[in-house]
């Protein structure tokens, strides 16, 4: 009985939907069935692909979480974040170059130049750095 009133009440509310929206859930749907459908023993078995649909559709539509049948909506949620955290750890991955300079070396630089004011000045041609003091 109370699914029957929320069936009606969804049927009701439909037409207030953005229609963006309401193909985003019936895109949802579609592919559970289609996953469904497939023939494995047990219980069903997602693919790579899969997963990046529902978590797009997650991204577009955070409302699709409630038509969700065939997985929890804290698994999706749980590969959205684990997919964000990849992407940024890929993202923020050192692409080579010049190796970084050690700490030690650091300091050893920055005490040189405080205690050589001097050091690395500019000077014009035919000037030293004593003719300036």
């Amino acid at each position: 009985m109370i699914e029957l009133l929320c069936f009606v009440l969804a049927v009701l509310a439909s037409p207030f939907k953005s229609k963006l929206r309401l193909e985003a859930e019936n895109a949802m749907l579609r592919h559970q069935l289609i996953v469904l459908r497939r023939k494995m023993r047990g219980r069903p078995r997602l693919t790579n692909n899969d997963r990046w649909l529902f978590i797009q559709l997650y991204r577009w539509y955070p409302s699709i979480l409630k038509v969700l049948t065939i997985i929890q909506p804290e698994t999706l949620v749980r590969w959205h974040r684990a997919g964000f955290r990849r992407y940024w750890r890929w993202k923020s991955r050192p692409l080579g170059g010049r190796p970084q300079i050690e700490t030690q070396l650091r300091v050893l630089i920055r005490r040189m130049s405080v205690e050589n004011p001097l050091w690395g000045c500019t000077t014009h041609p035919g000037r030293t750095a004593q003719a300036r003091i």
